[in-house]
């Protein structure tokens, strides 16, 4: 990079401090239950602590390159492990490196080995976290050190005891003042070093800790495409279908084998990359794929990848016209005489009410998070009995966009940051603009646990626009607490007789969208129609969308679906 003034070419100015943490660890604790390993330490009188001095020799580099790596020098205290100082060697610190596992996190990486006077071999690691999160977290996570000790010089040798460190006050007071810059020969040096430093460290801290204050990130559209893996399946074969209205549906076929073939549907406002989105290690495409089955992904006229996502439409658009052409070409280039359905959100709806309608051609189903009632939060209560919606259709806006980017009007401005003052838990704060518009559009579609970064990060791939029009059916399902049609008649629920089919129903426990209790008031309604075909399942922790893509979807959510298509098959 470009010298700036003060800086001459034959060095560099790097960082150092020294860092102090104390603490207690157990050795009989060593499955990660820190905190209970902390207790007993106390209560054991086994403490463990570091005085070490972290350093970098070049601070441009450090703050930088994203493992932002020192070494570490010192000397470690655990009197149960060696009554003498352990000698500190092979030691590396990173700095706010960012978590690949969890949304809008950091942490901190401290691992060394440690050598007693004895000649016994150790190896230490630990972790500070740094999640976006409220101003009065700040000073417990940064100051909060999760240490694993190991028997052995390897990262996999059996673990000998875990424990939590923390600086205390004093102690962080001595290493602020232990900060130095070596190779800088002169003060402008020195404070370019410093400054550099400070803006790093300042910057990550303000994002995690400011809160609505910070402001929210958002997507730049100019930035440059993202390195995406191949999926693990066959080519694609795509086909169009037209409805009875005009409209150009897109069919995209993997031949996985001769289950099936099965078809799947997206919900509103996405479209069908959420089944095959390369930001997990294995989607759900991929996963029925492999289990052998001939699977179509669906793009409804409500996909975000076709023109006429643009144009109004009502859920009795999608279910009497979409679903039939849909279902019908798929069993006419198969030969079929009938198809499997995993349908999501929207997709579930308007799915369930097509079979209503008298759909033909299906002989079994997985429906997430929705089918023939709608139970919502309060917050979801009050927007559509305020009538939202159709005030907004009112007053002109057609449709709504999760797109965010650095090109908005005033309006979109002020809603983004009223949208990021509006209470969150730890949990499912983000600094994302693009997930701020997503739950104003719909609710809190996913946990941030279950997301990894790169999936967060893609949410733009998935998001876009969803006309009004679909929001008002909605609005009047949320309203009537089940199926109706636009015009709010109970066209649909005096036929659950047309249900009697094998249906599986996966709800996330933790949904904020649509509770938990919708799907369970389906299925006893079934069950007094049709008898027991049906079966549910409450995935813990998981909440709407996520059950489709969440990180670990493919260990939680897909054996339930390809087990059930097997059974139905």
């Amino acid at each position: 990079m470009p010298l700036e003034p003060g800086q001459d070419s034959t060095h560099m100015a790097g960082i150092r401090f020294t860092e102090t943490m104390r603490g207690f660890f157990s050795t009989a604790v060593k499955d990660g239950r820190f905190e209970e390993a902390e207790r007993l330490g106390r209560q054991e009188k086994t403490p463990f602590e570091f005085t070490l001095t972290i350093s970098a020799d070049d601070v441009d580099r450090f703050t930088s390159d994203p493992s932002h790596q020192a070494a570490m020098t010192g000397t470690a205290t655990a009197p149960s492990l060696s009554p003498d100082p352990m000698s500190v060697s092979d030691a590396v610190f990173n700095l706010f490196v960012v978590d690949p596992a969890r949304v809008d996190t950091r942490q901190m990486l401290y691992r060394m080995k440690l050598r007693t006077s004895a000649g016994r071999e150790m190896y230490f690691s630990g972790f500070k976290t740094v999640p976006r999160d409220t101003v009065n977290q700040a000073w417990p996570q940064l100051s909060t050190l999760y240490i694993t000790i190991r028997d052995g010089v390897e990262h996999a040798a059996p673990i000998i005891g875990q424990g939590i460190l923390h600086i205390l006050p004093a102690d962080f007071q001595k290493q602020m003042r232990s900060l130095e810059t070596p190779g800088a020969t002169n003060l402008a040096e020195r404070a370019r070093a410093l400054a550099k430093f400070s803006q790093f460290f300042s910057s990550v801290v303000w994002r995690a800790y400011g809160g609505p204050f910070s402001g929210p990130t958002v997507f730049d559209k100019d930035a440059p495409t993202r390195q995406r893996r191949p999926l693990r399946v066959g080519p694609p074969e795509v086909h169009t279908v037209t409805t009875a209205d005009a409209v150009t549906l897109r069919l995209t076929r993997y031949r996985g084998g001769g289950k099936g073939p099965v078809i799947l549907s997206h919900g509103l406002g996405v479209s069908s990359l959420i089944f095959s989105i390369d930001t997990i290690d294995t989607n759900m495409l991929e996963f029925l794929f492999a289990k052998g089955y001939d699977v179509w992904l669906l793009d409804f006229r409500a996909s975000i990848e076709l023109p006429a996502s643009q144009a109004a439409a009502t859920g009795d658009d999608v279910a009497t016209k979409d679903y039939p052409a849909a279902v019908n070409e798929v069993r006419r280039l198969t030969g079929a005489p009938d198809v499997q359905m995993v349908v999501h959100c929207w997709g579930s709806t308007t799915f369930v009410m097509a079979m209503l309608a008298g759909l033909q051609g299906v002989r079994s189903a997985v429906c997430s998070q929705i089918a023939t009632h709608i139970r919502t939060p309060l917050a979801t209560r009050i927007k559509t009995g305020l009538h939202v919606p159709s005030v907004l259709k009112g007053i002109g806006v057609t449709s709504l966009s999760a797109y965010a980017d650095n090109h908005e009007g005033l309006l979109e401005r002020i809603y983004d940051g009223a949208l990021n003052l509006a209470p969150a838990d730890g949990q499912n704060r983000c600094s994302s603009a693009t997930c701020h518009r997503i739950s104003f559009m719909y609710a809190p579609l996913y946990q941030h646990s279950q997301l990894n970064d790169a999936t967060h990060a893609a949410l733009h791939e998935m998001f876009g626009v969803a006309n009004m029009q679909s929001f008002i059916h909605l609005e009047r399902l949320t309203n009537k607490g089940q199926l109706v049609n636009f015009d709010g008649e109970n066209a649909y629920m005096p036929h659950l007789d047309r249900l009697a089919l094998p249906i599986c129903f996966i709800h996330g426990a933790k949904n904020e969208c649509f509770l938990p209790e919708s799907t369970e008031l389906t299925v006893e309604a079934l069950r007094r129609a049709n008898g027991d075909r049906y079966e549910r399942h409450l995935i813990d922790g998981y909440g709407h969308i996520d059950c489709i893509y969440g990180k670990d979807a493919a260990r939680d959510v897909y054996p339930i679906v390809s087990d059930f298509l097997d059974r139905t098959a």
